[in-house]
């Protein structure tokens, strides 16, 4: 795939995109690799780039300078980071069949840095996904029409393919232990049903059996943001419902929905939308 210096600014890049079937007992790595990405099994190789990789048939082995032999099967993803040694292949007795496809740019080494994805953890079981799928096929498809601005769009799909993996993966975990799904989802509820009231995230944590340090962990781990938060920017949300919806001052707002006062309520306010709340009564 071919991307100039203005496809670059768009923060990623696409420059490889293919399928793969290698039957049982078939040679591999096959030579139709393009140049620059056969490599030997035994002496691996280094990548100059990101590329993502779906199993949807068959199992293999990987190995990496971060990972020792990992096995893979059917429905896994996994991810080769540049400037990391890997190797992997199919096992000789199924094959496997292969989606990759192959990115680089900030956009994708700012996940790394904030540390949404490692070299640490490379590979992703979600099982067999057909939205997944889809979207691989889709920039397959895409990148043989060589419409304009086709890297713009292969970006998107990039971009699809990894929050839907990321979020496959993170829910198949947290849904193993259905007594803590099932606690998060009460306290989202308790915590939705009574903005308006001076209900605290401890209360929610002591109503629900369990230590307030470890709910806060929990809640954090399965949805992404501390409780305290959660009740905060629903309550944010429910003041700008009233400010556009009811003739309530802004001081009547902020003690109903419990801020520690209208001033207190209008820094958070203006923190999360960029405006004061007065701005939104024109």
């Amino acid at each position: 795939m071919l991307a100039n210096e203005r496809d670059a600014l768009w923060g990623l890049t696409v420059t490889t995109i293919g399928y793969e079937e290698i039957a049982p007992g078939d040679e591999y790595p096959t030579h139709g690799h393009a140049d620059g990405y056969y490599f030997n099994l035994e002496r691996g190789r280094e990548l100059n780039e990101y590329q993502l990789l779906y199993v949807t048939e068959g199992r293999g082995i990987f190995h990496s300078t971060t990972v020792p032999t990992t096995q893979l099967r059917e429905g896994d993803l996994f991810l080769l980071f540049p400037g990391e040694w890997h190797s992997y292949s199919p096992a000789p007795s199924t094959g496997w069949k292969c989606y990759w496809i192959g990115f680089k740019g900030r956009n994708m080494d700012d996940r790394v840095r904030a540390g949404f994805l490692a070299p640490t953890k490379p590979v992703y079981h979600i099982g067999f996904s057909d939205a997944i799928v889809r979207l691989y096929r889709e920039a397959y498809d895409t990148a043989l029409r060589e419409s304009a601005y086709v890297q713009q769009v292969l970006a998107g799909l990039v971009n699809h393919i990894i929050g839907v993996m990321y979020s496959l993966e993170r829910n198949i975990e947290l849904n193993r232990n259905q007594a803590h799904v099932d606690m998060v989802n009460r306290a989202r509820l308790r915590i939705r049903e009574h903005l308006e009231s001076s209900l605290t995230i401890q209360q929610v944590a002591e109503d629900l059996g369990v230590s307030y340090s470890n709910f806060r962990k929990l809640f954090k781990e399965y949805t992404g943001i501390s409780p305290a938060t959660y009740q905060q920017d629903l309550r944010l949300q429910r003041a700008k419902e009233l400010l556009s919806t009811t003739n309530m001052s802004v001081k009547e707002i902020a003690y109903r929905l419990n801020f520690e006062s209208p001033d207190y309520f209008s820094a958070k306010f203006k923190a999360k939308t960029g405006r004061r709340p007065s701005e939104l009564r024109g």
